[in-house]
């Protein structure tokens, strides 16, 4: 029984929580700038734990969308589905019971933001199919991990202006640059198995294309400061951010998949950066 839970743990990568911090860092910033520096404390709750059950429950589906693909993967090779541990219908349970609970909470927000926690469900539940398909899933997620921006702005202020879009186009921008990092650790077996990724789409271009959409995303988010009036402190933020995307450039130079692994990774480490810049900002002012 401790072995069947512990493997249930792994299906939802609570091992790996990078997936819940990329995820949560844009709902952050939502929630921030929307409430000035002082979110609902329901809301808070709510989004927090909504991110955490439905990043798990993206685990699982994506795991039983990829039972075929990930056995000739080497990365993902010992993933409990994969592995035969647990069974794709156990997995497509575990993802419908997380889906449950997490929309279980949205129902204590208002009618826009239930009303809006149906398409988030339906990216959530697309996004693993996508790379059957086309070659932009990354930007597929993007759209499911930026859906907590829209979101978290109609709970807060039961409305979505303008600047909750900007950091919408911010996260999905953001995504579609770390997850094509994350692509090219796995290109070459993505390209036996015939799957497709923007790593596969950009070729030779991918780091180009990477640090264009790294630069598109800083634009982005010193609108998002000039439209919500941010200070100083905000845009320190963004130069560490910055520094942070250098670096992850300097990390995928020889395209290693162990680097671009490790520069995937660093990106907690950029939004942190912005979500610091924000907290500063409204502490200090």
């Amino acid at each position: 029984m401790i072995d069947h839970l512990k493997q249930y743990a792994l299906l939802i990568r609570l091992d790996r929580p990078i997936g819940i911090l990329l995820l949560l860092w844009p709902t952050l910033w939502a929630l921030w700038i929307a409430a000035e520096g002082l979110p609902d404390p329901l809301v808070l709750f709510v989004f927090i734990s909504g991110v955490v059950l439905m990043r798990s429950a993206g685990c699982a589906i994506n795991d039983y969308a990829d039972r075929d693909i990930d056995p000739h993967v080497e990365r993902t090779r010992n993933r409990p589905v994969a592995a035969g541990r647990i069974s794709p219908r156990e997995a497509l349970a575990v993802f419908v019971l997380l889906s449950l609970s997490a929309f279980a909470l949205v129902l204590l927000m208002n009618k826009l933001t239930i009303m809006m926690a149906f398409v988030g469900a339906a990216l959530a539940a697309s996004y693993p199919f996508m790379k059957r398909f086309h070659y932009l899933p990354q930007v597929h997620l993007g759209a499911a991990f930026g859906w907590s921006v829209p979101m978290a702005y109609a709970a807060q202020i039961n409305a979505t202006p303008p600047v909750a879009w900007l950091l919408f186009i911010a996260t999905v921008l953001w995504a579609t640059a770390y997850d094509t990092m994350y692509a090219m650790a796995d290109r070459e077996d993505d390209l036996k198995i015939g799957v497709k990724s923007t790593a596969i789409l950009f070729g030779d271009a991918d780091r180009i294309i990477i640090g264009m959409i790294q630069g598109l995303l800083l634009v982005d988010l010193l609108l998002v400061g000039r439209r919500a009036e941010l200070g100083l402190y905000y845009y320190l933020g963004l130069i560490i951010a910055a520094g942070f995307a250098v670096y992850q450039q300097w990390l995928i130079k020889d395209r290693d998949p162990g680097r671009c692994f490790r520069a995937f990774l660093n990106n907690n480490y950029f939004g942190m950066a912005v979500f610091g810049g924000l907290l500063l900002h409204y502490v200090m002012n």
